[in-house]
């Protein structure tokens, strides 16, 4: 259901409130990649949300990269 691996600590981050690229990755199971995330060391910080064309969510890993995951539904 989305990702199927974990995160690796670095010392450099990129947010999308910074300037940084939001890399935005596809799931057909919003709830489970969620889940996964948060069990992998994943901070959710902006829960999920509708937007045209969907919803998502977004978050840090561990070493404060921002990322969003969206689906369909």
């Amino acid at each position: 259901a989305g990702l199927a691996g974990g995160f690796y600590r670095a010392n450099l981050c990129s947010t999308a409130s910074s300037g940084g690229a939001l890399i935005v990755f596809y799931s057909a199971d919003l709830d489970a990649s969620l889940s996964l995330v948060t069990a992998h060391g994943g901070r959710i910080v902006k829960p999920v949300f509708a937007f045209p064309g969907g919803r998502r969510f977004h978050f840090t890993e561990p070493a404060g990269n921002e990322f969003a995951i969206w689906s369909e539904s």
